[in-house]
């Protein structure tokens, strides 16, 4: 089963849109309902592989949770067929990581496969008597789900071509766009050409793995050819940057 059959059968199969759950909790002899929204996230990633082996689809668990993806869903070919499960809560922005820059940077160089990675996101809601539901479901490739970002103000003010996660100046995690609704700030990147230049760019432009740069993207490009026989044509993040900036926000 692809990706896409899943999210296909999610929808119209399962009709996961109308569905209600709870999650509960049994130590000693005790039952709660949990009504903690943070933990339905993980949950819910935990419950698709139970809803994969539930109907019979055949998938292997990556053993490395650090990086995408979460499930190989051709186990003997680990190339393909690549799905990563993401959850946040409807009522508020997209918050997980979608992969720590500096280990994901030297991945997708060496590894291209892992730009093809499917995301099987959902959008839930807890209410406070503990009822989860889905409220949407998207399957999107990575660069759908990323986008620039600006940090600090003023004259202090830093564009960067992907949104981070930044803790005293040391840049962490990439984090997802807001990529349903309407935007005031930045547009979602429009293909994979126009992600790996905003991958460049902040390869560039962050201290840790400014050392990456040179060679990053012709590396990038000639093992992304080896492995799907086709070129791609990346631009300069400055050829491009103005479309993904929305009115009002670079000067």
């Amino acid at each position: 089963m692809t990706a896409t059959e899943v999210y296909n059968k999610l929808l119209n199969d399962d009709k996961i849109l109308t569905q209600q759950g709870r999650i509960t909790f049994k130590f000693s002899d005790v039952d709660i309902i949990v009504k903690q929204r943070d933990v339905v996230g993980n949950i819910m990633q935990e419950w698709l592989e139970g809803w994969l082996r539930h109907n019979g689809v055949e998938y292997a668990p990556n053993e490395n949770t650090q990086m995408p993806p979460d499930v190989f869903l051709d186990p003997q070919d680990k190339k393909h067929n690549l799905m990563e499960v993401k959850a946040f809560n409807y009522a508020a922005s997209p918050g997980f990581d979608i992969a720590d820059f500096r280990m994901y940077e030297r991945e997708i160089k060496e590894k291209p496969w892992m730009l093809d990675v499917d995301y099987l996101v959902f959008g839930y809601d807890m209410s406070e008597d503990g009822v989860v539901t889905v409220k949407n479901l998207w399957l999107k490739k990575v660069w759908e789900i990323c986008r620039p970002m600006s940090s600090g103000s003023g004259k202090n003010k830093v564009i960067w071509p992907l949104n981070l996660q930044i803790k005293q100046g040391v840049v962490h995690k990439i984090r997802p766009a807001k990529w349903y609704g309407v935007s005031k700030s930045f547009k979602t990147f429009e293909c994979v050409e126009d992600f790996l230049s905003a991958v460049e760019e902040t390869v560039y432009k962050n201290k840790d793995t400014r050392d990456d740069g040179p060679g990053w993207l012709d590396g990038t490009l000639r093992n992304y050819e080896t492995f799907y026989g086709k070129q791609l044509r990346v631009p300069r993040w400055y050829e491009i940057e103005s479309k993904y900036y929305l009115k009002n926000k670079k000067k």
